[in-house]
């Protein structure tokens, strides 16, 4: 069953996703187990996407169809895992914060983690602190995934990690932050635990905040 999973992995990196889809249900059909369709396929690949990202070689546009061909693929492949107990790699709750309505990027960085093996909770646009205190406390999330794209939002990232503080489950999470004005100095005088410069990194940032 070699030959399927390079199959799938090529797909994904093609951005393919009417073949990804295909060869994922071909796979599952063969009695592939779900956990090596995502671990040697699905996210193989989109590390591989990530890393040709980092050097240049693939850009935004090329993220996004091999992202979308791996989510098809996914889709197959989750009632599965969860039927087999497989667990992600975390939990993230990931938002754009209140007032900025950008989701491009974060939508980015949702697809990433996800091809990473990690669950993913999108919370969307102009998200309240409360919005995302409520992912901490009632979906056990891990880390918490906040991106601002507009210099007149950015405050709000510091405001959304004041009301985690104050809710007093700041010690529960990791909090992680991006977006094209944000930088790792201003991460640091927030009080976040990392910056990702973009959805590449964000994904070793985030195995980087599970692992510790």
């Amino acid at each position: 069953m070699e030959n399927v999973l390079e199959v799938i992995h090529q797909a994904v990196m093609e951005g393919d996703m009417a073949l990804t889809q295909q060869k994922v249900q071909e796979a599952i059909d063969a009695g592939v187990a779900p956990d090596s369709i995502l671990q040697d396929s699905l996210i193989t690949a989109m590390a591989e996407v990530g890393r040709l990202f980092e050097e240049g070689e693939y850009f935004v546009p090329e993220m996004l169809i091999a992202a979308r061909a791996m989510k098809a693929g996914l889709a197959l492949l989750r009632p599965l895992l969860v039927a087999a107990d497989v667990k992600p790699a975390g939990k993230v709750a990931a938002g754009t914060v209140k007032g900025d309505l950008h989701d491009i990027g974060k939508n980015l960085v949702c697809m990433m983690l996800e091809g990473a093996g990690f669950e993913i909770v999108d919370l969307g646009v102009d998200v309240p602190p409360e919005k995302f205190i409520d992912a901490v406390v009632n979906q056990g999330v891990d880390i918490v995934a906040m991106s601002a794209l507009l210099t007149t939002t950015m405050p709000n990232m510091k405001s959304t990690l004041e009301a985690i503080k104050a809710a007093g489950v700041r010690d529960k999470v990791k909090v992680m932050v991006g977006g094209a004005p944000v930088t790792d100095a201003y991460a640091r005088e927030i009080g976040a635990d990392g910056y990702a410069p973009d959805a590449s990194r964000a994904v070793t940032l985030a195995k980087a905040l599970m692992a510790a």
